[in-house]
């Protein structure tokens, strides 16, 4: 069976499922491997798209992290190489060119937490609970969680959180700023999907441009990443959108994005 299910919700956005409940969502090989697939489909074939959320059957796990029933008695060869493949698989979400938003109820251990780190933001119902739990098992992070979690919250908290492996809830998640909004049990998905409309509804090319300055632009000094904007910025000021965004403010209408 499909460990990831796809589904259209119109206006460019599409839910991504993780469809393995029985298990509490775990990672496996051939989840990582479908994420490969899946998002790397979609980001070479799509122009319409224009926000993802990422959400999780079962209602009880976003997702426990790495299924560890199947690395029971892996030799070290077969670790690193199923590592490369999940490293490989979260690079996707990572790299990918529109607004992912986390839809998060119940846990999010592990590499389920750095799934939700790796997306844009992260809705979360008051039932989600955090953690990375991976130095209790004689590891640690390896997916992201290092280098996500002290860039989604103040550092020291995470430095804490990260060495102790302690679980944070939603609340508690929300105040140190990883989390965007906590709603009632159950009503993440729907909060992510309203989350998604509001994106969806602004010009294409300006989301993709945005969301590649903010995501370079983290990577490099503050004089790199300024110049990155401008120069963004001018090539959308000769867009189509753009003239229409104008237009339409003047006319007092809605704009008819066309994509160029």
């Amino acid at each position: 069976m499909a460990r990831l299910t796809s589904t259209e919700e119109g206006g460019g956005i599409v839910v991504v499922t993780l469809d393995r409940a029985e298990a509490m969502n775990a990672f496996d090989t051939q989840m990582a491997r479908e994420m490969l697939e899946l998002f790397g489909n979609v980001r070479r074939r799509r122009d319409d798209l224009r926000c993802v959320v990422l959400a999780a059957a079962g209602g009880k796990a976003f997702s426990v992290g790495a299924d560890l029933k199947e690395r029971d008695g892996m030799s070290v060869e077969d670790w690193r190489r199923q590592h490369a493949l999940f490293r490989d698989a979260y690079d996707t979400l990572w790299r990918f060119p529109w607004p992912i938003v986390a839809a998060v109820e119940g846990y999010a251990l592990g590499g389920g937490c750095e799934l939700a780190l790796a997306c844009d933001f992260i809705i979360a119902s008051e039932t989600a609970s955090f953690a990375l739990p991976e130095i209790r098992l004689g590891i640690m992070p390896g997916c992201g969680g290092t280098q996500l979690l002290p860039r989604a919250m103040p550092e020291r908290v995470a430095r804490e959180l990260i060495f102790t492996g302690r679980r944070f809830g939603a609340a508690e998640a929300q105040a140190w700023g990883m989390v965007n909004r906590v709603v009632a049990p159950g009503g993440a998905l729907a909060e992510a999907l309203e989350s998604a409309r509001a994106i969806a509804a602004n010009a294409p090319l300006a989301i993709q441009g945005a969301k590649r300055a903010i995501d370079h632009g983290l990577q490099t000094d503050l004089s790199t990443a300024l110049a990155l904007e401008v120069s963004i910025h001018q090539r959308l000021s000769a867009s189509d959108d753009r003239m229409e965004g104008i237009a339409a403010f003047n006319g007092k209408r809605a704009p008819r994005w066309r994509n160029q």
